[in-house]
Parts: C-alpha cells; sequence; structure tokens
C-alpha cells in the first residue's frame, strides 16, 4: 500500500496496515544540524510531516530519523537493518553524499547500491533524495572550526568533484529504478541567481532552515503529485 492510499484509510484501515513509518537515512544535514546545533523543528522531514498531515490528519505519520551526523553511505551500511529495516517503514528517503565526497566513488556508489537493494528487497519504497551544494567560496564569516576545511570543499564543489558524485549516483538510482529526488539540480538552478555559500548555516554544507523547505516540497511533490497547468493534480512518484 503506498503512501498516498494509508493517508486516505478510515478506522478499519488502520487496525489492518497502521500508520505510516518514514525512515530516514543520512549524513549531517538529514540529522538536523543547522550551525553547531540541532534543529529538529526545522528540518526537512518534520516540514515534510507537516505537510502530509495537512493533507490529512487522521493517519499519523512516524518519521523516524536514523541519521547520523558526519557518517557516509559506507559508514551506514552497516546499521540499515537494525536502524531502518526493522522499523518495517512504507518509505526510506536515502540522502548520503556531502561526506562521501571526501572519499573514492567506488565508495560512495557500492554501499549506496546494498541500500537500495536492501530497501527493495524488504518491500518497502525507496527514494535517493541528492543533497544540497557545497559552499562556492570561503567567506569571511565563515566558522574558526570550518575555515580551513571550507577551502576544500569549495574546490570540490567548484572543480565538478560534487557533480561527478551527483551524476554517478543519481546514474545508479535509474539503473535501479529507484525514484530521484534532485534537490542537488535545485541548487544548482539557484546557483545561477544567488550566492549559495550564503543559503548554507555554517558555509560549507549546513542548509539554513529556509533551504530545507525545498527538500520539504521536493518529497512531497514526488509522494503526492503536484499541481499542473490545468489546475489538476499529477500523479505522485508512488501513486498506482
Amino acid at each position: 500500500m503506498k503512501i498516498k492510499e494509508k493517508l486516505m484509510m478510515d478506522m478499519k484501515g488502520l487496525y489492518e496496515h497502521g500508520p505510516i513509518n518514514i525512515v530516514i537515512f543520512g549524513d549531517s544535514v538529514s540529522h538536523g544540524s543547522l550551525n553547531g546545533y540541532i534543529d529538529y523543528e526545522n528540518v526537512y522531514w518534520n516540514r515534510l510531516k507537516k505537510k502530509l498531515n495537512q493533507l490529512r490528519d487522521y493517519v499519523p505519520v512516524n518519521m523516524i530519523n536514523a541519521s547520523i551526523g558526519g557518517t557516509t553511505a559506507k559508514q551506514s551500511l552497516g546499521r540499515l537493518h537494525s536502524q531502518v529495516l526493522k522499523h518495517e517503514p512504507d518509505l526510506v528517503i536515502v540522502c548520503f553524499g556531502l561526506n562521501d565526497v571526501n572519499g573514492s566513488l567506488d565508495d560512495y556508489l557500492s554501499p549506496l547500491q546494498s541500500i537500495f537493494e536492501q530497501c527493495k528487497s524488504a518491500g518497502c519504497d525507496v527514494i535517493f533524495m541528492t543533497p544540497n551544494m557545497l559552499n562556492t567560496r570561503v567567506a569571511d564569516d565563515t566558522p574558526k572550526q570550518h575555515y580551513q576545511y571550507a577551502f576544500k570543499t569549495a574546490e570540490m564543489q567548484n572543480g565538478g568533484r560534487m557533480d561527478e558524485y551527483m551524476a554517478a549516483a543519481i546514474a545508479l538510482a535509474e539503473r535501479m529504478e529507484v525514484p530521484v529526488c534532485d534537490c542537488y539540480a535545485k541548487w544548482k538552478e539557484i546557483s545561477k541567481t544567488q550566492d549559495v555559500t550564503m543559503l548554507l548555516a555554517n558555509r560549507i554544507n549546513h542548509p539554513i532552515p529556509e533551504m530545507h523547505e525545498l527538500f520539504a516540497s521536493s518529497l512531497y511533490d514526488m509522494i503526492i503529485g503536484t499541481c499542473n497547468e490545468t489546475g489538476g493534480r499529477e500523479s505522485g512518484m508512488f501513486e498506482e
């Protein structure tokens, strides 16, 4: 049963199928990190929960955050069963890449493939959400603890390394028929007219609270469907 269908359940349906369980599996951005603190109120998955509740609030939506700041797909693969699949999720939102870009491309793609395979084998839906851009310059107000690293992340972004990793991950997901919520492409579009470094709270990789809305809205549109030009609703990614 897809999430959009489950949202429409009555009491009988709840008895039979239970609430909606969505597990978030990623790094610090999904964990809720901003600039030195955790913000579970403004993080994208909480915004997504509110949007789903606004559509119909009768069915409980459980957001289970299995994300840990500073981790990669490779480091997180070993806890997939114990911290993600054990919850029997309806949907797993996977978002890695910001830390993986420091390692080899194979160390990113191989575990990502295994995560996709195991989620699909478990019978749950899975979305690969691409992360935000890294900083494109070293801002004067970059926190001291991040200042030296900011030169490296700016080089990875400007030199095309981040683009390469995202393109490879998207290609992998498409080959595996895993839906892609390509927020990275949206950030790239924004970068044409705005200084994206100033949209990062820590000036290297943590989006300001307002930018979490981009993730939440993109995921909502993918799951539920967006309005088309005639005012009707287009089917969501997981709608039969």
